[in-house]
């Protein structure tokens, strides 16, 4: 059974490459495994920061407020509204999916 497997090449400094090892050596891994695993940590860490909105209760009451009781709309939003209808309209026969 064969896995898929992709390769990543990068240059290092040579004290990188030094510091790097100490710490792979330090969890006994090998500089590659030591390397995918913090790389992979760190996806995380981004991803999921990026992906939560924390917001104080005072924001989270304007949020909701917002929400429940949105503020009438502005010429701009119905200019914009318009637009993409009309775009919609032209785009019937297309493959795009205009669906929020």
């Amino acid at each position: 059974m064969s896995t898929q497997t992709a390769r990543l090449t990068t240059r290092l400094a040579p004290h990188v490459q030094e510091k790097l090892q100490m710490a792979a050596d330090l969890m006994g891994a090998t500089l590659n495994q030591f390397l995918v695993q913090a790389a992979l940590e760190k996806a995380e860490r981004v991803i999921e920061s990026e992906a939560r909105i924390c917001l104080t209760r005072r924001e989270s009451l304007r949020l909701l407020e917002l929400i429940e009781n949105p503020p009438p709309r502005n010429e701009k939003l119905k200019s914009l509204m318009a637009d993409y209808e009309k775009r919609r309209a032209d785009d019937s026969d297309s493959s795009f999916d205009w669906s929020p």
